[in-house]
């Protein structure tokens, strides 16, 4: 059986315009003709057969045993979010012949004038939307293909639960048709339009003077509002992101999180991670939730209430960090050991001998690996016209893992 050529081709933003002389010989010759009903329209002249666009495993298996040249049209570039994704994972590369053509995005960027080398791309279409939005949060400028079900509402809806507001969104619907229309709003402007199902959704983040009154870590403890008892001070702070060893991509859980200054931290070194800040301490929470705002921690999202039982609807950790347990250290522990992924790693802090003790039982019961490191810190403080250093209780940092890292 010979297998013939097959030839993917991007039609433009309106349609006919930007079809290559060497994309019209290929249409011009093939004797089958694939795709959406609008594609199809374009070409009412074509002298072979025309068939819509069904299911994707439908087409493969035609694809496969057909002897016939196929001509398969759809979008713009059909490398980019296209379905050559598909095909070229299924089909001998060999085979496939690709004329791209202008894509929406290229086109949405041209008319709100806007440069699109420094954006990030990312399609919730028939995806889910959250790590899409874990994306969006770390990024400065988002293009986002959207669908009927994660529609540019959703998205802000998304984006505001996370306190992730400081976006400038432009919303370009129907492209290329009469019907064409580009919206300029703000996050919360989205929430009140029923966009069109073709859409684009441009997100451009917008200046925030305070991300640049801060570093990436050692914020001063003044900083954060928080019940002076109820926070990792700065010191101790530096040396419990340093044993989490984090990475740009994890998932953390910080539990007991109280004012949320590890999780801040810890999102400014890992702006691709979602991190979960759990606290049940109504005073905590609120001291939590504005420093989230204050700092634009768009991964942390504050999860209300008590461990272990508020774990259960989340994703299992890469990290975990225990700031304070509630008095269900050991529960915490039972429930970390099953969820924790593969050479991942917790990390806890303790304040007495009793915690200590326990906590370091508790992990070796469960098969981890323990490290504990005590800091001690004095820092200075004047007296008279002298400087004197003055001790802080010392801080148990325990590091636990199993295998070998």
């Amino acid at each position: 059986m010979t297998q013939q050529k097959i030839y993917l081709v991007g039609a433009g933003i309106e349609g006919w315009e930007g079809f290559g002389s060497k994309a019209l010989e290929v249409i011009a010759q093939s004797e089958m003709m694939i795709g959406h009903q609008r594609h199809l329209d374009i070409f009412p002249d074509f002298s072979g057969e025309k068939m819509p666009l069904g299911d994707l495993p439908e087409l493969l298996d035609f694809l496969k045993t057909t002897e016939k040249q196929v001509v398969v049209l759809a979008t713009g570039d059909p490398d980019f979010f296209g379905i050559a994704r598909f095909l070229l994972r299924n089909l001998p590369k060999e085979r496939i012949e690709i004329f791209a053509n202008v894509t929406s995005m290229q086109y949405a960027f041209a008319r709100i004038k806007e440069p699109w080398d420094d954006t990030i791309f990312v399609s919730v279409h028939g995806r889910g939307m959250h790590p899409a939005v874990d994306k969006i949060v770390a990024a400065e400028k988002i293009c986002v293909l959207t669908d009927k079900v994660n529609t540019p509402a959703a998205i802000a809806a998304e984006l505001i639960d996370r306190g992730a507001e400081g976006y400038e969104a432009w919303l370009c619907e129907d492209l290329g048709l009469d019907s064409e229309k580009i919206t300029r709003c703000d996050l919360r402007g989205l929430l009140e339009i029923t966009s069109s199902d073709l859409n684009i959704l441009i997100l451009i983040k917008t200046y925030e003077p305070n991300l640049i009154q801060y570093p990436l870590i050692g914020i001063d403890d003044d900083e954060f509002q928080t019940s002076k008892k109820l926070i990792t001070k700065q010191e101790v702070r530096a040396v419990t992101l340093a044993k989490l060893q984090l990475q740009n991509d994890l998932v953390m859980w910080d539990i007991g999180a109280g004012s949320c200054s590890v999780a801040i931290e810890a999102s400014n070194l890992m702006p691709n991670g979602r991190i979960y800040a759990v606290e049940q301490n109504p005073q905590c929470i609120a001291f939590g939730r504005e420093n989230l705002g204050k700092f634009a921690a768009r991964n942390v999202k504050l999860v209300e209430g008590e461990a272990p039982e508020v774990l259960d609807g989340l994703p299992d950790p890469d990290r975990i960090f225990i700031g304070g347990s509630g008095g269900q250290l050991e529960e915490i522990i039972i429930t970390a050991d099953s969820r924790l992924k593969p050479e991942g790693r917790i990390v806890l802090n303790a304040v007495t001998l009793d915690t200590l003790t326990r906590a370091v039982e508790f992990l070796e019961d469960h098969g981890f690996t323990v490290e504990a490191t005590c800091v001690n810190i004095a820092k200075t403080r004047s007296l008279t016209e002298y400087k004197m250093f003055e001790a802080q209780n010392p801080v148990y940092v325990i590091a636990a893992w199993k295998g070998n890292q």
